[in-house]
């Protein structure tokens, strides 16, 4: 198979093509790592995998969402260097995505009214916004600077910054979230601004050790926003910037969160593990609404990723429903260098291993989504290795189950 050929991501070698995609595993505390996390991640990289990413972890406080993403900073060096000794052990390489959620956090926990390209309100939040200055700006570049730096110390080989799904740099972007005036705003090329300051601190952080990747749209995912000509624009930049390699990802987790993971949201589930009583019932009574159903199909991103293997040079990362030898290898022949995976790596940290066994090897993922709706609230978790879930939880499974064709 392809996908057991070694490639490089800048000047970082990987030993086979697999990447473990920076799904967010709801695993840390107090916004620092834990044995959970450290655990996950070396059965990962014992399972085979080329690369495997630790999620979201924010350049600073006003970057973060919850208490269970990383905040990357220097107090959490030691913890995160057991890690990536860990993978390093294990023949695997370590990367780390970075990021700032812009408009989706609350005073909280950013420490701070959420700020974001605009002012406004963030409905999904739910929670009044700030728009940055551009003073504020420059120290928010700074940081992904810092932040690379201080993946560097931890034993990092890569970093994935995080320009996508409706987060800060993506929200800059978007003309639905960006409706700046200033050089911040108005045009495309003026809306990249701020992307182009944070690349130029990342990738002069970056040296010549560690390899840079991006996750950037191939469309917002709904009217209003980014469509795929915008989104060309905005990755034939990253590649003059001298990114290593982009990951190709679509939707807005504020407007159209399934674009990004396809299917059904299970609403009944999410919201059972919500604490606050008024969103718990807000939700579960506008849910349905609030977040579109998207169809799911194996390799679903494929279609719009092709249009962008056309006109790029530098190495793509496809991630989108990639669940069986057959779909990788697929895209492997299509010409992407890497598959980054999720799903299939969650009940199946070895599956890397077991497509070496057996080539037409499929995880069994029967996308549900289960594991998205409780992420939120408690680390992300397959239904199947759940055996005590309340009624309510496996009745709203069962029916989803019987919809996606999956009941057997």
């Amino acid at each position: 198979m392809k996908l057991f050929t070694p490639a490089k991501i800048g000047p970082v070698e990987l030993r086979n093509r697999s990447i473990r995609s920076a799904a967010f595993e709801g695993m840390g505390k107090d916004n620092a790592p834990t044995p959970m996390l450290r655990d996950y991640h070396l059965s990962v990289a014992r399972g085979g995998v080329g690369m495997t990413t630790l999620a979201y972890a924010g350049i600073c406080r006003s970057a973060l969402s919850f208490d269970t993403q990383l905040w990357l900073r220097p107090q959490i060096v030691k913890p995160l260097r057991e890690i990536t000794d860990g993978i390093h052990e294990a023949g695997a390489k370590a990367s780390i995505q970075i990021g700032h959620c812009g408009n989706m956090t609350h005073r909280s926990t950013a420490g701070g009214t959420p700020v974001g390209a605009s002012t406004g309100f963030n409905l999904y939040s739910p929670t009044f916004v700030r728009g940055l200055r551009e003073d504020e700006l420059k120290d928010i570049a700074r940081c992904f600077g810092d932040a690379v730096r201080t993946a560097r110390d931890a034993g990092f080989d890569c970093v994935e910054v995080h320009a996508g799904h409706g987060y800060l740099i993506s929200q800059f972007l978007s003309p639905f979230t960006n409706h700046r005036r200033d050089r911040f705003g108005g045009s495309l090329d003026n809306r990249m601004t701020f992307m182009r300051m944070c690349m130029e601190e990342v990738m002069k952080a970056a040296g010549s050790d560690m390899g840079v990747l991006v996750k950037t749209n191939m469309r917002d995912g709904f009217k209003g926003g980014l469509e795929t000509e915008d989104c060309l624009t905005v990755a034939r930049e990253l590649e003059r910037l001298g990114a290593h390699a982009i990951v190709l990802s679509g939707g807005f987790v504020s407007k159209a969160p399934m674009y990004v993971m396809r299917g059904e949201m299970p609403i009944y589930s999410m919201t059972h593990y919500m604490k606050q009583l008024w969103l718990k019932y807000g939700v579960r009574m506008a849910g349905k609404y609030m977040i579109r159903n998207e169809p799911y199909s194996d390799l679903y991103f494929l279609d719009d990723a092709r249009v962008f293997r056309r006109e790029l040079k530098l190495p793509l990362v496809y991630v989108g429903g990639a669940v069986s030898g057959e779909g990788i290898e697929q895209v492997l022949g299509e010409g992407f260098e890497f598959v980054q995976m999720g799903r299939a790596l969650l009940r199946e940290p070895d599956f890397v291993n077991r497509l070496r066994e057996d080539p037409s090897h499929n995880c069994g993922c029967d996308h549900v989504n289960y594991c998205i709706a409780r992420m939120y609230s408690l680390e992300m978790k397959c239904h199947k290795d759940c055996p005590s879930l309340p009624r309510g939880i496996r009745n709203e499974i069962e029916r989803i189950k019987r919809r996606n064709g999956t009941d057997r």
